[in-house]
């Protein structure tokens, strides 16, 4: 049965942790259907932020200062149950909930922490967690912690859990276990429940945490190198060959400070690829011969090295504590969490079953969450032309983590794995392919030279043409090997879409291919084209530009009303350039009644509903507008970066349309969340042009 509520509240099951990857996976699921999550917890430490809070607040943009996401701190509520003054606290606790929930469309709230011994005291069982989930209106997930315990400990955990809950009067809407060993499965319960493995790389600290905690020094590395997540610890004591044998993925080999033909030996190791280690520690407080850190940095190892006073079991002792956790400083975490999540829970089910009203606007955090639960539900394959940039690599890391498509990465496949060795990446699910030595390359060249010959191109030239990165990408697309291809962090525009032009072309309805902007401004998504491709299109072009614009919109949950616009509104100017915004509308309108579309229109008049009452009053888009349809690219271009700039919106494209197979472009200044949006769009784009003939 389908539980109608605003606020989903999270609970422990036993001491333990685990509720990171819940939360985040709740607030995802969420903040696809409504337009601002709020995040709260009842109780917090007094002396750290929390970081869970933290997390949640700063990625889905609570906008509230975290310590207003609170019902109070535990030391305070000890204080009242020791006075008894139970009731004074949970009505203290709703009466800070509610401040923060009339705020939002839906709340996470994540419940207290049952507390081992030492830890902060506080009111830890589980009927004061179901207790604050009924004050709330909230419907409970329960959350069993399963690292380390046997498989039947978990079940009986989970059984428990429901029907606790249940006799408190809590309505749970699933059962999760997080940190399962292997694939098990939950036992049936009256309520969905879900079982998420033990991800390593979600738990495991990162070498930068393991040195904060071991106040270690450091000697080498950067940024990149203090990332990598430390999976194993392995203690070097031994010689050479014998550490050879027992070194492992992801290690951080331990080891005494005066051992450097052990510190030599990890770092050609790893720089030979027999093993990607996490980083070295080197113990006594010895210092390396100064010899042998010359010999490692020349081998531009890219590990961290670090150096501690303590002896190496105390090291390995101290470390093995060490836990990670998902933060906003650690986005690979947060989107491995979330991949978890997604892989092992029917977000779809839980959707369902949780019947928050969806909002009927779209806004930008909606938008780009969406993005991925789109793709991710119509799995596509890609190539990515680029495949030894880094933020290429860092975003294909994250997209195959999500699930969002299947990916081709071209490239030497030696200098692929080097350069995602270096950078500390699991990029190990995704195809590389060397346009250079690939098999395809004499089937594409011959192919491309029959495409292109009315233009002189030989079998000779088509065979050298093919083998750079975005003719080859393309050509894969071409030949069904893919089905789009996201291209531009290295190359230009043009170099990305010439040969989409050339070989994949336009749909036979469409006169002209052309792009759109997602413009994702404070509270609302708006499409802008076309600000990219054509210079100065003709009254029939400017209508395929807005037909094509008007159909991404809607393809991407943005209810379609057209703006054509001009200098003029209406009839009150003339000229050759009203004309063809003119001209442009009424063959809208004749190929496709069944549109909101107005024109030509200024753009104050499209955007702003007092403008429009004034001079298009009635008019169904006038004030409402959603797709903005400008007269040239001169027009169209320094729009929207005036408002990118001005207005602090974000730019999502130029995402090209018209096209048979999707071909997008990136800015050569795209970051890596960039290329993950717009790798998803393409995925939609694919999946809606899959039953389109080739």
């Amino acid at each position: 049965m389908s539980a109608v509520a605003r606020s989903v509240y999270l609970t422990s099951v036993g001491s333990g942790g685990g509720k990171s990857t819940i939360a985040l996976g709740l607030a995802e699921l969420l903040s696809r259907q409504v337009g601002g999550i709020g995040v709260f917890r009842p109780l917090v430490a007094q002396d750290r932020p929390d970081p869970i809070l933290t997390l949640l607040s700063e990625r889905y943009r609570v906008g509230l200062p975290v310590a207003e996401l609170n019902g109070t701190t535990y030391a305070e509520a000890t204080a009242l149950v020791a006075d008894g003054r139970r009731e004074e606290l949970i009505s203290r606790i709703v009466e800070r909930y509610r401040e923060v929930e009339r705020r939002f469309a839906a709340m996470v709230v994540v419940g207290s922490d049952f507390a081992t011994a030492g830890d902060t005291a506080g009111p830890r069982e589980l009927a004061f967690n179901a207790r604050l989930a009924t004050e709330f209106g909230s419907v409970v997930v329960p959350v069993v912690d399963g690292y380390g315990q046997q498989p039947s400990a978990i079940a009986a955990a989970a059984r428990g859990a429901y029907h606790d809950l249940a006799d408190l009067g809590a309505t749970v809407l699933a059962v999760l276990a997080n940190r399962v060993p292997g694939a098990m499965s939950l036992p049936p319960l009256p309520v969905p429940a879900y079982a998420i493995p033990e991800v390593p790389s979600v738990s495991a600290p990162t070498v930068a945490e393991v040195a904060g905690a071991l106040g270690a020094t450091l000697l080498a590395g950067d940024e990149t190198a203090l990332a990598r997540d430390v999976l194993d610890y392995v203690v070097g004591a031994a010689h050479v060959p014998t550490l050879l044998e027992h070194l492992t993925e992801g290690a951080l080999l331990i080891m005494p400070g005066d051992r450097d033909d052990l510190l030599v030996a990890a770092s050609a190791a790893h720089v030979a690829g027999q093993v990607s280690l996490a980083g070295l520690v080197l113990t006594l407080g010895v210092p390396p011969d100064p010899r042998a850190m010359r010999l490692v940095e020349a081998l531009n190892a890219r590990l961290a090295v670090l150096s501690v006073t303590s002896d190496s079991y105390h090291t390995v002792a101290a470390s093995s504590r060490i836990e990670g956790r998902p933060s906003t400083g650690n986005p690979r975490k947060v989107e491995a969490a979330l991949g978890a999540f997604e892989a092992h829970v029917d977000t779809v089910e839980l959707a369902g079953r949780l019947r928050v009203s969806r909002s009927a606007r779209v806004t930008p955090l909606m938008f780009e969450y969406d993005l991925i639960d789109r793709a991710r539900a119509g799995r596509r394959h890609l190539v990515l032309p680029e495949g030894t940039e880094e933020r290429i690599l860092r975003a294909a890391e994250i997209l195959l983590r999500r699930g969002v498509a299947d990916l081709t990465l071209l490239g030497r496949s030696d200098e692929v794995a080097r350069r995602a060795r270096e950078l500390g990446l699991d990029i190990g699910e995704a195809r590389v392919v060397d346009p250079a030595s690939s098999p395809w390359r004499d089937e594409f060249a011959e192919a491309y030279a029959k495409l292109r010959a009315h233009r002189g191109v030989t079998a000779e030239l088509a065979h050298d043409i093919v083998a750079q990165p975005n003719y080859f990408g393309t050509m894969m697309v071409w030949a069904g090997h893919a089905d789009g291809m996201v291209s531009g962090a290295t190359h230009t525009t043009a170099a990305t879409i010439r040969p989409a032009f050339e070989i994949v072309k336009t749909m036979p309805e469409v006169s002209v291919a052309s792009s759109v902007f997602f413009m994702l401004l404070a509270d609302r998504v708006l499409v802008y084209g076309d600000c990219a491709v054509n210079r100065d299109p003709d009254a029939a072009q400017l209508a395929d530009i807005a037909i094509s614009s008007a159909d991404t919109a809607a393809r991407f949950g943005i209810e379609p009303r057209v703006a054509m616009l001009s200098y003029s509104t209406g009839a009150s100017g003339a000229g050759e350039d009203v004309e063809k915004v003119a001209a442009a509308t009424e063959l809208v309108r004749r190929r496709r009644p069944e549109l909101a579309v107005e024109g030509p229109i200024q753009y104050d008049a499209a955007i702003d509903p007092a403008v429009a009452a004034t001079k298009l009053p009635g008019s169904a888009v006038a004030g409402r507008a959603t797709v903005f349809i400008f007269p040239d690219l001169n027009t169209g271009n320094n729009t929207y970066k005036a408002v990118q700039r001005s207005a602090g919106a974000v730019a999502v494209g130029p995402v090209m349309q018209g096209l048979r197979r999707p071909v997008n472009d990136l800015s050569r200044g795209a970051t890596v969340p960039d290329i993950v949006n717009t790798v998803a769009i393409t995925a939609i784009q694919a999946a809606a042009l899959a039953e389109v003939p080739r």
